[in-house]
């Protein structure tokens, strides 16, 4: 991981950070457009850093994917995560994912949700490791119970009030354990109120019923998960949703 990298917000619309701004089809307009509509959310700095990598830029980020990359920006003196919409995103804005992640916060899930226009989504900045990294620097049998158990009552959380995440049956991205051990589901774009929701479910097929490298590890730490005993208390979990079926699957999963 390169150093990091902190650069005025007044410097975000030339070269080679346009290409950040406005990735991955920088354009002097767009350039612009962007970094007036940045600085009405009082953004002073952005900061490089991180894993993921951007062509053209002597900096990393802290993510990248099909709608928006991830930075650190500065505001008031304070650190927090910037999705930036991408250029060619399928996504005419980040307003959505806002409401998403505003309603999720109703009940202390997901980082705070601290700004959003067209094309800027502020966050709180959780500093963490992804769910797969975390397990290459903590296997202790207590600890991954513990955290797992709060990954699946941040799951009851949503689906009490339906809103479905729709993307923690593969979240290894999703997911992210913070220097105190708290887990955060993170990146709302494609959550939905409209749906049923199926988180508990979906995490949970992740965890312990797939034949993913996650699910592995887990079994290596925990011993092996009775298959049969998990489908069964989800299958009731799905008809019930109540927190006595919940703590069924709790055990399951994790006893």
């Amino acid at each position: 991981m390169k150093s990091p990298v902190t650069v005025p917000v007044e410097e975000l619309g030339k070269n080679p950070y346009a290409s950040v701004l406005c990735y991955p089809k920088p354009s002097e307009a767009e350039a612009q457009a962007r970094l007036k509509e940045l600085q009405e959310h009082d953004v002073t700095a952005v900061e490089f850093s991180g894993k993921a990598n951007v062509y053209g830029v002597s900096a990393s980020l802290l993510g990248k994917g099909f709608v928006g990359i991830v930075v650190v920006a500065i505001r008031k003196g304070e650190r927090m995560a910037l999705k930036i919409r991408r250029v060619d995103a399928d996504r005419e804005d980040l307003l959505h994912e806002a409401e998403m992640l505003s309603i999720a916060n109703t009940v202390n899930v997901g980082p705070k949700l601290l700004g959003a226009s067209k094309n800027f989504l502020l966050m709180q900045l959780i500093d963490g490791e992804l769910l797969p990294a975390w397990f290459d620097t903590l296997k202790e049998k207590a600890q991954v119970q513990k955290v797992l158990g709060e990954v699946l009552e941040n799951c009851f959380r949503l689906d009490t009030i339906g809103l479905d995440h729709g993307e923690l049956s593969k979240a290894p991205k999703h997911v992210i354990i913070d220097k105190e051990q708290r887990p955060w589901i993170v990146d709302f774009e494609t959550a939905s109120k409209m749906r049923k929701t199926a988180n508990v479910t979906a995490i949970c097929h992740f965890l312990f019923t797939s034949a993913g490298e996650v699910a592995r590890t887990i079994a290596d730490v925990l011993g092996e998960r009775n298959r049969e005993e998990i489908v069964k208390a989800l299958q009731v979990y799905k008809e019930k949703r109540t927190r006595e079926s919940l703590d069924q699957v709790l055990y399951a999963c994790l006893s």
